[in-house]
């Protein structure tokens, strides 16, 4: 059996697959790791490990005992889902929250907001009470009155967890 050793780009370890004969074509190689690994819309791109040269005709041979690098890309026709955000950007929806304009919701008005994506405000503000909204499943409704006086300045802060515990325990025996 002979066997080629490939890794993808992102990974630190070499895999080995086995085939019969001397070489493999670049095509057959691409088809069994998209099923080893159950890979789905995507192209695979198949380099030398040594020289980085890629193979770009699906009938090149690779030899037997050969070490590759794999790297993903999106198929053809489908967007790339790598996408990153960016925080104070200025732009038109910046500006907007900025100059004041009366149709556009503030932001107490969002926190209580239930379909934000339909909702005229600017996209900062969006942003602000998706965040804030998505927060609250996580806290009692006392914490959640706490989260919102201080994000609108009158807390300075959360308390410490060792005071929580002593405050709703005090609560509980009284």
């Amino acid at each position: 059996m002979s066997c080629v050793h490939y890794r993808f780009q992102s990974r630190l370890t070499y895999d080995s697959l086995q085939f019969e004969g001397l070489n493999i074509t670049v095509g057959e190689l691409k088809r069994q790791i998209m099923r080893r690994e159950r890979l789905k819309f995507c192209q695979l791109k198949i380099s030398k490990a040594q020289t980085d040269e890629e193979y770009t005709d699906d009938d090149a041979l690779i030899p037997k005992n050969t070490s590759v690098i794999i790297r993903r890309v999106p198929a053809a026709g489908l967007k790339s889902s790598n996408r990153r955000f960016v925080g104070h950007q200025a732009g038109p929806s910046a500006k907007s929250s900025q100059t004041g304009d009366s149709s556009l919701l503030s932001l107490e008005q969002l926190l209580k907001t239930e379909n934000l994506a339909e909702a005229k405000a600017s996209e900062e503000d969006k942003l602000k009470a998706v965040m804030y909204q998505s927060s609250l499943c996580y806290y009692s409704s006392r914490a959640a009155a706490l989260l919102r006086t201080s994000a609108s300045g009158g807390a300075q802060g959360f308390p410490a967890a060792s005071c929580w515990r002593w405050t709703t325990q005090t609560e509980r025996e009284s």
